[in-house]
């Protein structure tokens, strides 16, 4: 699901509509937001598009990408469930 290219991580997210996405973008904010971590992203319609860098570590992945990588990944299994 993840891939690491450019210093970052990435990843793309698709929902049944436009509504799902944003459900699961504004869950995604909650947990960045308690993280401190804050995700690049962008929305069209179904899809979700997610990169994670910590910008304070030099623009450089680092063991708070991955968490909220984690994080994201276990709030987007419960939309496929």
């Amino acid at each position: 699901m993840w891939t690491e290219q450019d210093n970052q991580l990435e990843a793309t997210f698709q929902f049944l509509d436009f509504a799902q996405a944003f459900a699961f973008m504004t869950e995604v904010a909650f947990h960045a937001e308690k993280q401190d971590h804050h995700p690049n992203w962008s929305n069209v319609w179904n899809r979700v598009s997610i990169q994670l860098t910590t910008h304070d570590a030099g623009n450089t992945v680092t063991a708070k990408d991955r968490t909220l990588a984690a994080t994201i990944t276990g709030i987007y299994k419960r939309y496929k469930a």
